[in-house]
């Protein structure tokens, strides 16, 4: 059964999480899986094992705890979020091979469009020459999942140096604008989505 895809816009980071919560906490056996396409303004966000804050020079970003894996990092406009809401037991997938289906898809895409990414082990994510380009962090509860990647394509990355992305100190971020691509946002999504139907259904 194929996921319904929602584009919500740009959405308040703690509203969709509640909404998150919501829709997984209801969730049975016959609901559809769904992606919610989105952005949100700016705000850092820290994963369950993430005490880290950001420099005293952060402005007024808000930073937010969160329930997802991973550690400290940044959403802003002009990245595209998509939150996977699966039932992965259903699915039959477990945590590890959802990620590398993820991360998989996220390569997928920047292959298609003439970048070459790749993985790094022992870090979630998707890299160009070492730099993070798409972050992800789920969370999995009664044999579904919620939260989802970050892809960033044309947004201020300066607000990434003053953390350590993803919990590690000295690691550079990029985006695809700084690869040279003008698409915009919603095709990106649009062949994202494809990407992901196909690795992980």
């Amino acid at each position: 059964m194929p996921p319904r895809i929602l584009f919500l816009g740009e959405v308040d980071y703690l509203d969709s999480l509640t909404w998150m919560k919501q829709f997984t906490a209801s969730r049975n056996a016959e609901t559809s899986d769904e992606f919610w396409v989105l952005s949100h303004p700016a705000v850092y966000t820290q994963g369950t094992s993430c005490d880290t804050q950001p420099q005293a020079s952060a402005t007024a970003i808000p930073v937010l705890k969160t329930d997802r894996g991973g550690q400290i990092t940044y959403h802003g406009p002009g990245q595209l979020i998509i939150y996977l809401l699966l039932d992965i037991k259903r699915l039959a997938i477990g945590p590890k091979r959802l990620v590398s289906s993820i991360e998989s898809a996220i390569i997928t895409l920047l292959a298609n469009l003439g970048i070459d990414a790749a993985t790094h082990k022992g870090a979630p994510g998707v890299y160009v020459s070492g730099e993070k380009i798409a972050a992800l962090g789920l969370r999995i509860r009664k044999g579904a999942c919620y939260h989802g990647l970050s892809l960033n394509i044309n947004m201020d990355l300066s607000p990434f140096e003053r953390i350590d992305p993803c919990g590690y100190a000295g690691l550079k971020v990029t985006q695809l604008s700084s690869q040279g691509l003008s698409l915009c946002e919603a095709e990106i999504a649009d062949q994202l989505i494809d990407c992901l139907i196909d690795a992980i259904y």
